[in-house]
C-alpha cells in the first residue's frame, strides 16, 4: 500500500471554499435628502453670483446676462431705469439702443421711423417722437407687462441723433438782408438772434432794440401779444438770457429805426 502511494503519489488535500460576504447596497435618498441637496445647490449659485454693486459697474446695455441677484431685486432694476436719460426728446431718424434684462438677449439696433414710431419687439409700433429715452422706455414698460410680461425692465439709449431733422420753420421779416422762412434746427436752441443772423443780418436801416417775436404769428396769431427783444444788448453787452427760443410758426418782425433829420 505504501509503495502505491509512493508511486501514486498522496492525495492533495484542498479546502472548501468559503461563500463571498454580499456587498451591501447604497440605501435610496429620502425626499428629505433630494431636498436638502437642492437647497445646498441654490445656495452655491447665489454664492457664485456676482455681488450687486459688481452688477452695476457693467453697462445694462452690453450684451453680458444680466446678474440674477440684479433681476431678482425690483429696487435695483427700478434704479437702473432711473438712470435713463431725461433730457434729450427723440424724434424720427435717431437710433437707439434696445434692451429688455429679463429676456437676457443681445441688445438691438432700432430706428424711430419717419413717422415717430418705435417698432418694439414681441409687441410693435409704440409713439416715441417727443420723449425722452426714460418716459419712452416706461411707457414700454407698462406695455409689456400688460400683454405678454410679468416683470419687464426696459433699458433705452441714445445712440446717434438725426442731424438732418427739422422741427419746423420760423419766419424772419423786416429790415433784414434775406427775409422769409427758415428751418428750426433739432440739435440746438435756435434763438431770436441766431434766426436774424441765419437771415443775413440787419440791414442798414434796422432797428436792433426793438425786433418783435409773435408767437404763432405765421399762423395769424395777435401782434398784440409780441414779444419786444432787444438783440443789440445781446450782441454788443452778452446778454444771452434775454436772447428767446423760437418754436414753429413763430415771426420774428425787425422794424425800420427812425430817422430824424
Amino acid at each position: 500500500m505504501r509503495i502505491i502511494q509512493l508511486i501514486i503519489g498522496t492525495p492533495r488535500q484542498t479546502t472548501p471554499a468559503v461563500p463571498a460576504a454580499p456587498v451591501p447596497r447604497a440605501p435610496r435618498p429620502t425626499r428629505s435628502a433630494c431636498a436638502l441637496a437642492a437647497l445646498v445647490l441654490l445656495c452655491q449659485a447665489r454664492a457664485a453670483d456676482p455681488p450687486l454693486s459688481a452688477a452695476f459697474t457693467n453697462s445694462p446695455l452690453s450684451d453680458a446676462p444680466t446678474s440674477l441677484t440684479v433681476l431678482r431685486d425690483p429696487k435695483a432694476l427700478a434704479a437702473l431705469m432711473a438712470t435713463l436719460d431725461d433730457t434729450k426728446k427723440l424724434g424720427s431718424g435717431d437710433k437707439v439702443t434696445y434692451r429688455v434684462l429679463e429676456d437676457q438677449d443681445p441688445t438691438r439696433d432700432l430706428t424711430v421711423g419717419d413717422s415717430g414710431d418705435l417698432d418694439v419687439p414681441y409687441f410693435g409700433l409704440v409713439q416715441a417722437e417727443k420723449k425722452t429715452c426714460r418716459q419712452l422706455a416706461l411707457e414700454i414698460k407698462g406695455l409689456l407687462e400688460k400683454r405678454n410680461y410679468r416683470r419687464a425692465t426696459v433699458i433705452l439709449s441714445l445712440q446717434e441723433i438725426n442731424r438732418k431733422r427739422i422741427l419746423g420753420k420760423v419766419y424772419v421779416v423786416g429790415q433784414v438782408k434775406l427775409s422769409g422762412p427758415l428751418d428750426i434746427p433739432d440739435d440746438e436752441v435756435f434763438t431770436v438772434s441766431k434766426a436774424i443772423l441765419k437771415a443775413g443780418g440787419f440791414s442798414d436801416f434796422a432797428d436792433k432794440h426793438n425786433v418783435k417775436l409773435i408767437k404763432g404769428g405765421a399762423h395769424g396769431e395777435d401782434s398784440k401779444h409780441a414779444v419786444i427783444i432787444n438783440v443789440a444788448e445781446i450782441w454788443e453787452k452778452g446778454k444771452t438770457s434775454n436772447d428767446v427760443p423760437v418754436e414753429a410758426g413763430d415771426l420774428v418782425f425787425v422794424p425800420k429805426k427812425n430817422i430824424n433829420f
